[in-house]
This record gives structure tokens, sequence and C-alpha cells, in this order.
């Protein structure tokens, strides 16, 4: 199966993301990224593929999935109605001093077991799920007061399985999600520009081959094909927005506009034409 990398950003003058009902149900995607996900999911049935856990939900699902941690999304294959509440936010969203302090302590543990991925049931699921749906009601400030409030009442439930059977996928402790985030930032922040993978081995502290060996078996993906995957998803933001199919090239560190047009093809497959086109902006 392929595994994307999922570049997200956070609502504007908000610190997470809020996603109602994506309808990917006809699309399987697989993917990770570094932040933490909340997903509140109501459909007749459907699947909960986190980490190495499989399974199946009837009626509806909650589920808080720690950093790198591939998914796939929950409405994939579901043909009857579906509503889906989705909450994104990156670690430091908890890692702040606010929420080092003593009354939040209860959640910020929480945070912590979300790196094996965390489905919750019963009574807890139920209020939940109300909480969530009433998010878009509110503006940012509102949305967090009752975000905490959601995040309390999971940290102070029992009524919860841990799902993947090690912390984070495909990294077996703290150290190994560390350098992920490290080597996640260096895309972030020069994807625009050409990338030598020498130069990213040694902000992690290994040598190019090993590095090379280490990603691949962490992400299934070459170093290479990550970088494509988050210029591609820029590429597209950029094309929705007027840039034309030249500029959105360039503009994201691609070199050659034959070789940006064949990357676009095989990941999205669309030459950028035609993604515009049917977008209706050409």
């Amino acid at each position: 199966m392929k595994l994307s990398l999922e570049n997200i950003k956070p609502d504007a003058g908000s610190s997470f993301k809020i996603l109602l009902t994506p309808k990917l149900n006809e699309i399987y995607y697989w993917h990770f990224h570094p932040e933490i996900e909340l997903v509140y999911v109501e459909a007749d049935k459907g699947i909960r593929h986190i980490g190495d856990h499989i399974s199946t939900y009837e009626g509806s699902d909650l589920a808080l999935i720690g950093s790198y941690i591939p998914h796939l999304n929950f409405d994939y294959g579901v043909k009857s109605t579906v509503e889906t509440v989705v909450v994104q936010f990156r670690q430091f969203f908890y890692e702040e001093s606010f929420y080092k302090q003593p009354e939040m302590q209860l959640i910020y543990a929480l945070m912590e077991r979300a790196q094996t991925g965390i489905a919750f049931f019963g009574e807890t699921k139920k209020q939940a799920g109300l909480l969530l749906k009433k998010l878009t009601e509110y503006a940012s400030f509102e949305q967090l007061i009752l975000l905490i409030q959601v995040f309390q009442l999971l940290a102070e439930s029992k009524e919860y399985t841990l799902l993947h059977t090690r912390p984070i996928a495909a990294h077996a402790a703290i150290k190994e999600q560390e350098r992920m985030h490290v080597i996640y930032k260096y895309v972030e922040t020069h994807f625009q520009i050409p990338i030598k993978i020498i130069d990213i081995a040694s902000k992690v502290n290994l040598t190019e081959a090993a590095f090379c060996r280490y990603f691949k078996k962490a992400t299934k993906l070459t170093y290479t094909d990550f970088v494509n995957q988050y210029r591609i998803n820029h590429a597209k933001k950029l094309l929705m927005h007027n840039t034309n199919v030249t500029e959105a090239c360039y503009d994201t560190g691609f070199e050659s506009l034959s070789y940006f047009n064949k990357i676009f093809k095989k990941i999205t497959g669309e030459n950028p034409s035609s993604f515009r086109k049917r977008k209706g902006l050409d």
C-alpha cells in the first residue's frame, strides 16, 4: 500500500485544524503526519486501520491518533451516509507551558498514550461526539475551550483501548519521533530549493546511506518520494489559487517543468493542467 505524507496547515487564527466530513470514502488514503489527530465518525460501519491495528466499527467511532502513526481514512468504503469530525494539531499544542500545569496533567498523559493510538467507546464516545459536532458553531477561542473539555473527558475515561502495538508507527522510541520531526521540519522549510540527502542526514547524525535505510524502513518511502509528495501537495494548493503551472513548478522546488509534470501525474494520476481544468480554473 502507498503511504502518503499529509501536509496540514492550521485554520486561520487557530492552533489546530478542523475538518468536517472530508468525503474521501472512495479513496484509499493511507497516510501519516506529525500532527496528532482526533477523529469522530458516524456511519453504519467502517474500517479502523491505525498503524498495525485493523478492525471494524459500527454506528460510530472515536479515535486519538499520535504523531506519525500511519492510518486509513475512517470513511473509506462506506456506502451509506457518513458524518466525520477531524481535529488535527501539532505536538507543541500540548507541550507548551500551559499544558504542563498541574491542572492539565491528565491531558498531557492522554497525549503521551496517543502515541499508540486510542479508540474510545461507551458513554465517553457518545459525549465526546456530541461536543465535537458543535465545534464549528463557535469562534476559535471558544473552540479551544471546548476542545480542552473533550480532552479532559477522554483523559478521565476508562472506556478506551490502545490500538497500535508499538509507540509511534515505525518508531520504537521518543528519540525516533524527534528525529522524524527534524526531518519533516527540514522539508517544510527547504522544499522550495534543491535538497541534498547528505544535508538532512547530517541534521539527524546519520551517514547518507544509513539515513536512506532508516527513512525507507520508517515510512516505506524513499526520501526523494517523500519530498516530492510534499512539493506536489503544495503545488496543488498553488494551482487552486490561480498560480499557473510554470510558477507552481518553480515555486515548489522543481527545476524542470517536464519533471514536475511527470511527478505530478505519478502522484495524483493527472497532469497539472488537467487538475486545474477539473477544478474549474482554466
